[in-house]
């Protein structure tokens, strides 16, 4: 019996060892959609524990992939813990509901989400305030925060390729539009998405790319999904999409 529970202990090691670099990448792509404030290392010691639970729970007889099932338990690990740790102060949830109010009035005078410019205006600060601002509220719909966002105001902050079904009509429809969006986008913002989502590059390679701090990219992130939610929903409204 005790050179079996040896056995386990060395495979469950293993295994932890093995995909520390899968605990990484997750904590690098998660790093886009949370303020600087966050701390990485952090973030690093919530997903290790659930690195551990993963090795420790997990039964290969029901044929899921380690990785697979240790990629779920890592970034729900982290989740959980930034939810407990409440690390939006409330100030900053208050500016969300801000601006999302904003953007609720100004789309329903004109029929279409405003452009980040038209909303620095109506707050009276520049467009990287904004972004913070996107930043924060991308962070509160990450973590499932009770008070976040609404639904309409967080798809606008979402992947827009989370939709539909990649293989159904509606996706290859979706991919046309997507494609044009994202080809209308400023320069350094189709930079950020072609290199997140395309390359799927980490926070720190793409802030390296630019030669800008990895905050600074995680809010050109947040704008550039709001701006191609914006012109897809302008698309498929003036008839773009079936």
């Amino acid at each position: 019996m005790g050179d079996l529970d040896v056995s386990r202990g060395v495979d469950r090691d293993r295994l932890v060892l093995e995909h520390v670099p899968l605990l990484r990448h997750i904590v690098g792509r998660m790093s886009f959609d949370l303020p600087s404030r966050v701390d990485r290392d952090d973030m690093h010691g919530y997903g290790m524990l659930g690195l551990i639970a993963a090795a420790d729970s997990w039964d290969p007889s029901r044929g899921l992939a380690f990785s697979t099932y240790a990629y779920t338990r890592i970034r729900g690990a982290i989740l959980d813990e930034l939810r407990r740790a409440d690390f939006l102060p409330r100030g900053r949830r208050e500016r969300v509901r801000e601006l999302e109010g904003i953007v609720a009035r100004l789309e329903q005078k004109s029929g279409l989400p405003p452009a980040p410019e038209e909303i620095a205006r109506e707050l009276g600060c520049t467009v990287e305030e904004v972004d913070e601002i996107f930043l924060t509220a991308m962070s509160a719909v990450q973590t499932s925060l009770d008070d976040g966002p609404s639904d309409h105001f967080a798809a606008l902050l979402s992947d827009p390729r989370s939709s539909d079904p990649v293989g159904s009509v509606e996706w290859e429809e979706m991919k046309v539009v997507l494609v044009e969006s994202i080809s209308e986008l400023p320069e350094q913002e189709k930079t950020v998405i072609t290199l997140y989502y395309g390359e799927e590059l980490l926070l720190k390679e793409i802030a390296s790319v630019l030669g800008v701090t990895e905050s600074r990219v995680s809010q050109i992130h947040s704008r550039a999904l709001y701006r191609l939610n914006r012109s897809i929903t302008a698309r498929i409204g003036s008839g773009g999409v079936a």
